[in-house]
């Protein structure tokens, strides 16, 4: 009997035939999918929440620099990097979770909609991007009081005055003071940038790193889900994401840290701060913000992977 002389494919690239997920296992639930995407958001920000005290510092108020920021934070002590934590984990158990929860769940649903049809391959980047879109919509709509939060407590220590700082025990003092001292609504101050931020940064991070895992892998021999290609995928993802989503992100920030009545809107906070400080201004915070942005990018959804096969057994989260 004449064998084939076709090579045999690597145990990864035949996955990749199938999306790189394991054939026959069975689709996660939205709440399984939530509870990983949390999972893994909340053991990054172990390693990256000081980027982003340093980045919303930047955002708020005059800076110098990173260097300078990162320098004056420094003197305050190691406590003042990770101003905030409670919020950055609140933040993952509602947006985190949400996103990148949604997404992975979105991609399940998406497969098992092939399938029925008889279609085989990967979604298109169109298909892929409009997740990422939807997942971190929805995910910051829910986790906006959690953003508000982080980015309250972040923002505290650089009122030299004492006497004006918020002074917040953790993320929950902060949700309950903001809802009973300002309004329950005031929870959701900033949702528009901050929907619109997170729209553009999950689509570019989700849709680009899905996409980038498997080009580099198909040119290199690289695993899909290994350490080198989910590093050099979410470092490109990362600095596209930074460039589209930095606008709003510097809104945002400044929009939840103003006091009730300083901005009548988004439009009017970013007019205001582009004619005080110029266009530049919408991109402050860029350089901490991409340097948080590309290990958590690498972290989270190595660890996304990685909690996903030790929950199933083998099948892969994106």
């Amino acid at each position: 009997v004449a064998r084939s002389s076709a090579p045999k494919l690597p145990s990864w690239q035949r996955l990749r035939q199938n999306d790189c997920r394991m054939p026959d296992s069975k689709p996660l639930s939205l709440v399984e999918r939530g509870g990983l995407g949390a999972a893994a958001g909340i053991f990054t920000t172990f390693f990256t929440h000081p980027f982003d005290v340093i980045r919303v510092q930047m955002q708020v108020g005059v800076s110098g620099g990173t260097i300078e920021t990162t320098t004056k934070l420094a003197r305050q002590g190691f406590g003042a990097l990770y101003a905030g934590i409670s919020a950055a984990w609140l933040r993952q158990v509602t947006y985190g979770s949400g996103r990148l929860g949604i997404y992975a769940y979105l991609l399940d649903a998406d497969k098992s909609a092939r399938a029925a049809r008889g279609e085989t391959g990967a979604p298109s980047f169109a298909a892929k991007l409009g997740m990422g879109v939807t997942s971190g919509s929805i995910g910051a709509f829910i986790g906006n009081p959690a953003e508000l939060a982080l980015v309250r407590m972040g923002a505290d220590g650089k009122i030299d005055d004492p006497a004006k700082r918020r002074n917040y025990a953790n993320s929950i003092d902060c949700v309950l003071r903001v809802a009973r001292e300002e309004g329950f609504l005031a929870l959701w101050n900033g949702a528009g940038p901050t929907i619109l931020r997170a729209a553009s940064l999950s689509g570019a991070t989700l849709a680009v790193t899905s996409e980038a895992k498997i080009a580099i892998s198909e040119r290199t021999g690289w695993a899909p889900a290994g350490a080198p290609t989910m590093f050099f995928s979410a470092l490109a993802a990362s600095f596209v994401a930074n460039c589209v989503c930095m606008p709003f992100d510097v809104v945002k920030s400044r929009v939840q840290q103003a006091a009730p009545g300083e901005y009548s809107s988004a439009l009017e906070c970013a007019r205001t701060s582009v004619a005080a400080d110029g266009v530049l201004v919408l991109w402050r915070g860029f350089v901490p913000a991409f340097v948080k942005l590309a290990p958590y990018t690498v972290i989270s959804l190595t660890m996304l992977e990685k909690f996903t096969a030790l929950y199933t057994g083998g099948a892969s989260a994106l």
